[in-house]
C-alpha cells in the first residue's frame, strides 16, 4: 500500500480536540457554549467522513478492483478493514456506532443529538488517533 497523506485527518482531530476544550471551558447556555458545541459536532462529522475516505484509499491496495472499493458502503468498508487487519473487530463496532450517530445527527436538529455525540467523543478521539497512526504507517 502506498503511504497515505494523513496530515489533514490529523488536523481535523486536533481541531476537534480544541473545540472540545473550548466547549468544556464555556458556561452552559452561553453563546460560546452554543458556538463550540456546534463546532464540536461539525468537527466530529468531518473527522468521521475523512476517516472513511482515507480507509477507502487504504483498502484499494487489498482488493483487486479499486472500483469495488468505491462501491462499498461505509459499514462494508470498515468490515473489510477488519478482514485485512487494519482494525480490530471491537474497533469496527465502535466505528459503526459513530456512523449511526452521524446519520442521526443529520436528521435530528435538537439538543439531544449533540448530547449523544458529546458522550461518544472520548472514545471517538481515541479511535480516530489510532486509525490515523495505522494509516500513516501503512
Amino acid at each position: 500500500m502506498k503511504n497515505l497523506n494523513t496530515e489533514y485527518f490529523f488536523q481535523y482531530i486536533k481541531t476537534l480536540e480544541f473545540s472540545i476544550e473550548k466547549l468544556n471551558a464555556s458556561a452552559p447556555n452561553s453563546i460560546d457554549y452554543e458556538v463550540f458545541r456546534n463546532a464540536t459536532v461539525k468537527g466530529f462529522e468531518l473527522t468521521l467522513e475523512t476517516a472513511g475516505k482515507l480507509l477507502r484509499k487504504a483498502l484499494k491496495a487489498y482488493l483487486g478492483a479499486p472500483r469495488r472499493v468505491d462501491e462499498l458502503t461505509y459499514k462494508e468498508l470498515f468490515r473489510h478493514a477488519a478482514k485485512h487487519g487494519l482494525l480490530e473487530v471491537d474497533a469496527v463496532s465502535r466505528w459503526f456506532t459513530y456512523r449511526d450517530n452521524r446519520n442521526n445527527t443529520a436528521h435530528d436538529y435538537g439538543v439531544n443529538f449533540a448530547k449523544t455525540t458529546l458522550k461518544l467523543l472520548p472514545a471517538f478521539l481515541k479511535d480516530a488517533k489510532s486509525l490515523q497512526q495505522i494509516l500513516q504507517k501503512s
